[in-house]
């Protein structure tokens, strides 16, 4: 407080602070800022005026003949336009004894080059212009974007449309991309973090579900050329794409570049994609990996989650926000703060967009205490219930979420993204802007029925990844410990 005061001009013209007479006391309390005056000592005193209302523009959607769905959004602040596209498939699509496929695909999209230039020419161009292309293609969607000054756009979007239509898939470069994803597997046991989230995420799902699978030096060393191509021609067509337009750029130039470049693109046969299959039963109980070169234990405990569509979404925001939205949360403040056991500890029910997510609680700590660890994020996960979320923190967690909720929509292409995934995913346009009314309705009493409805410790699957002789104390109160192979299939000879 006297460093901040220092900094302040002379007050009243009084510049300096003698011995002081009662009155002349009282004349400086006077003259001191408001701000002074007004300090509070408790974080309850603390009082905010009401959130102004939030203006979220909103795109313009247009849709070609052949299907393409168009979202455009100006912005001229500055010249630059930026496009992103939404393709209509993913690597939970692909036949098991292909895994690899779409990754390899979205990768080679880009840099195995299109009919009219090389994938290294396309690096070159782009350089020159200061622009970008990117492609990749994960577990639901695949993506595309590009990047260009204003006055480059026209130029890049010809590009762009190349890339997604008319890819020829270099060998050389596929063959580059596949060794990348095969030195990629022979790192896979490298990082706890990677080994405790893969692994968990089996045991959520199951071994038989797309969303676990991994690829492997057989199922890569089997794609080919002719593989990519197939997968290209089976899901890149105008009527699965999304394409969204922000920045600098006028309506009617960008609507006839788009039908110039896309227009003629025929339309793709109207199917439903096969359904992606989730185990019914998450498996309770203990799950260990050995990784001897650690010095902590990785913990995961957790089972099912829900889509954002569920009727408590909104509610298990706050629930989210209670457990380790802030360094002031459950976890964060009774587990590392007050116990220290980890420095890293994390906590939530997972809301994915069209399938479910995982309701996980996990945390590093040391060896020694993962017994401690483990028994702390289960009393943490039961307290939910126990010792419900009060008044207090239900406000507190809606206080934060709502003022945090301008920096997601600070930015036109902030924006145009989610308005994105909402159409790709079959969300409503009006999501986003009844994101704030949806918190603000929810009441206590919703918020600890869904914690007690979604967090359910007796049906944990508890995964714990560290070196055996550091966590065998730990383990060895439980009657069954499930041991989890993690080695890598050698590759077969000749690959």
């Amino acid at each position: 407080m006297n460093r901040l005061m220092s900094q302040q001009p002379a007050v009243c013209g009084v510049g300096q602070w003698p011995i002081l007479s009662a009155g002349l006391v009282a004349f400086v309390m006077f003259c001191v800022p408001v701000w002074v005056q007004a300090q509070v000592t408790k974080v309850e005193e603390l009082h905010f005026p009401p959130l102004p209302e939030l203006v979220i523009p909103e795109p313009e959607r247009v849709v070609l003949d052949n299907g393409l769905v168009v979202l455009l959004m100006e912005d001229h602040e500055l010249p630059l336009v930026g496009v992103s596209a939404m393709i209509r498939t993913g690597s939970r699509l692909e036949p098991k004894g292909k895994v690899g496929l779409a990754s390899l695909t979205g990768t080679v999209l880009r840099t195995g080059g299109t009919k009219t230039m090389s994938g290294d020419a396309l690096d070159e161009y782009l350089e020159g212009k200061a622009a970008a292309i990117e492609t990749h293609i994960g577990d639901s969607s695949g993506t595309a974007s590009m990047g260009s000054l204003t006055e480059d756009f026209p130029d890049v979007l010809k590009i762009f449309g190349d890339v997604l239509r008319f890819p020829v898939f270099d060998p050389e470069k596929l063959k580059i991309a596949q060794n990348q994803v095969m030195a990629g597997i022979s790192r896979q046991n490298d990082d706890p973090d990677e080994i405790t989230s893969r692994e968990f995420k089996k045991l959520i799902y199951g071994k038989e579900s797309p969303y676990t699978w991994e690829p492997t030096y057989a199922s890569v060393g089997s794609i080919t050329r002719e593989d990519v191509m197939r997968w290209h021609a089976t899901y890149f067509h105008p009527n699965r794409i999304i394409l969204g337009v922000s920045g600098d750029f006028e309506r009617e130039k960008t609507l006839a570049l788009i039908q110039s470049i896309f227009g003629d693109w025929p339309k793709g046969p109207e199917v439903s994609d096969a359904q992606v299959g989730i185990q019914a039963n998450v498996p309770a109980g203990v799950f260990y990996v050995e990784k001897n070169d650690m010095t902590q234990a990785k913990i995961a405990m957790g089972h099912l989650g829900i889509r954002r569509d569920d009727p408590d979404y909104y509610s298990l925001v706050i629930v989210n926000q209670i457990l380790s939205g802030s360094f002031g949360a459950r976890l964060f403040y009774n587990i590392r703060s007050k116990q220290g056991l980890a420095y890293d500890v994390h906590g939530g029910v997972g809301l994915q967009w069209d399938y479910p997510g995982m309701a996980i609680l996990s945390m590093s700590t040391k060896t020694e205490t993962t017994a401690k660890g483990i028994d702390a994020l289960i009393a943490e996960a039961r307290n939910m219930v126990a010792e419900p979320p009060t008044d207090e923190e239900v406000a507190s967690a809606k206080a934060s979420i709502l003022n945090s909720f301008v920096f997601s929509v600070d930015s036109p292409t902030k924006v145009l993204g989610k308005y994105l995934t909402y159409e790709y995913y079959g969300y409503p346009s009006t999501w986003l802007r009844e994101f704030r009314q949806g918190i603000e309705k929810v009441t206590t009493a919703e918020v600890r029925m869904a914690a007690h409805k979604h967090l359910r410790p007796k049906e944990f699957a508890i995964l714990v990844v560290g070196p055996r002789v550091g966590t065998k104390p730990a383990l060895a109160r439980y009657e069954k410990i499930q041991e989890l192979d993690i080695r890598i299939p050698e590759p077969s000879a000749g690959m």
